[in-house]
């Protein structure tokens, strides 16, 4: 055995040499070939119609689970839009006298955590679950570490990812097994976008300012240091942006916003790295009464 593997554990190991195995086979995925896709799993879900005509889709995601049952089997996929199940039979996916691709590289091979694109058609199964029957399966990546495996029944959670400090040092790993952190992350960015919608609306200008600057200002913080090489000067992570902005009110723009990533080098927190996201809106001479219900 390899000397660096014994710093493995026994399934990473395991996954490693189902890795060579896979290359035996004459799939190599790092990386994959382009992968198109055609829809998505809450897509599929919503549009989907029993009396419509048969629906073809290639959809690609990470493999949540799976549920082997000799010549057909299930697993449930999952992409940025949610989860959905996968129906999978042997014949349908190997039609000729090779069933390796079955037998092997689906039954024996493929972990959970893996990216794997599938090829088929929309259905309804008859327990009602909307899914897709696998005509082709393509190996996109293969994941080398476990993820942790979170079961519910009954709307109880069991073995969940859960220990703050393993959530937020290893944020993709919380991503991918709690489903609501993603919501968490698209909210945010649905309301710096509304915010922008309302401004831009009424005239105001998004712009940028500078994060390097000669002298800190705007506020009375302690700022981080760096050198700039180029010019032997010294330079400052900026700690504000509102002497920018009035800088450009001065030169003539009624209204300007800047949504600014503000390093204050003092103190920490959950939510402060010790790095701020800051909105600064300045105005020349419009009408501040809306400023005043908003807040």
């Amino acid at each position: 055995m390899d000397l660096h593997l014994l710093e493995l554990s026994d399934q990473e190991i395991a996954r490693r040499n189902s890795l060579d195995e896979i290359r035996q086979m004459g799939i190599n995925p790092y990386p994959a070939a382009e992968y198109v896709v055609t829809a998505h799993a809450q897509e599929i879900q919503d549009q989907y119609q029993d009396e419509a005509p048969r629906w073809e889709v290639s959809i690609a995601g990470r493999v949540m689970s799976r549920r082997i049952m000799g010549k057909a089997s299930f697993m449930e996929l999952q992409d940025a839009s949610g989860r959905i199940q996968v129906y999978i039979t042997r014949d349908d996916l190997c039609p000729g006298e090779d069933k390796d691709l079955y037998n092997k590289l689906f039954k024996k091979l493929l972990d959970i955590g893996d990216i794997v694109g599938v090829k088929g058609f929309v259905f309804r199964t008859q327990t009602g679950e909307i899914s897709v029957h696998a005509e082709e399966l393509t190996l996109l990546s293969k994941a080398l570490r476990p993820l942790p495996i979170v079961k519910a029944k009954d709307d109880q959670v069991f073995d969940g990812f859960t220990d703050p400090e393993l959530r937020y040092r290893r944020r993709y790993v919380d991503l991918i097994v709690n489903e609501e952190v993603k919501g968490i992350f698209m909210k945010r960015t649905k309301i710096f976008q509304s915010m922008r919608n309302f401004f831009n609306a009424r005239g105001y200008l998004e712009v940028d300012t500078p994060v390097l600057q000669s002298i800190p200002g705007g506020a009375a913080a302690r700022p981080f240091v760096t050198h700039h090489n180029a010019l032997d000067i010294p330079l400052y992570l900026r700690i504000a942006n509102e002497l920018y902005l009035k800088r450009l009110i001065v030169g003539g723009f009624e209204g300007v916003y800047e949504f600014s990533r503000n390093f204050r080098n003092e103190g920490m927190d959950r939510t402060h790295n010790p790095e701020f996201t800051c909105m600064e809106i300045y105005v020349a001479y419009k009408d501040y009464r809306w400023m005043m219900q908003m807040t």
